[in-house]
């Protein structure tokens, strides 16, 4: 009798270990994947503006992971800039994210180019996790839809032709 209770409480020690392994877990959050809608933020840019990716539907959306002490980094934004100037007046938005960076760094080496695109600030580097950025620079573009249609991983010149021509294809 004693051989048959301790076979049963191995057995249910075992059930119990096999079900609590089985216990849904937590699903990891939806990544940035080409077709699928853009995952969505809501960040504040260096100057204090709002800006959410809902509000800006109807824009085909350049948006640049980045930071300060990347020279890659700094090596592309010449090339941003001039694409979003030659952008201006066409449903276009260049939306620059900080990532593990000082913002005051951020901000003044972008006026220091001259530049007129913002760079948002995500403490929390939630929206990085979001995009599945696997490091930077990483640009990814977004149509007017809201669905992601590229996605680069490292630097650019997206003051290019075939930039350029890729971007515009997007706009209606």
């Amino acid at each position: 009798m004693k051989s048959l209770v301790t076979s049963l409480c191995v057995v249910l020690t075992v059930v119990l270990l096999l079900l609590g392994g089985c216990k849904s877990k937590e699903e990891a959050p939806a990544r940035a994947a080409i077709g699928l809608p853009a995952p969505p933020f809501t960040l504040t840019d260096t100057e204090g503006k709002r800006w959410s990716l809902a509000e800006l539907r109807g824009k085909v959306l350049f948006v640049n992971f980045w930071a300060t002490w990347c020279p890659p980094c700094r090596g592309e934004m010449p090339s941003m800039e001039a694409l979003n100037r030659s952008m201006q007046g066409k449903p276009f938005q260049m939306l620059t994210i900080l990532v593990n960076d000082d913002p005051a760094l951020a901000r003044n080496f972008v006026a220091s180019l001259g530049g007129t695109f913002p760079v948002l600030v995500s403490p929390d580097d939630a929206v990085g996790k979001a995009y599945g950025i696997t490091g930077v620079p990483e640009t990814f573009i977004i149509d007017g839809e809201g669905l992601l249609r590229e996605k680069h991983i490292g630097p650019r010149d997206w003051n290019s032709e075939e930039a350029k021509a890729m971007l515009r294809s997007l706009i209606p």
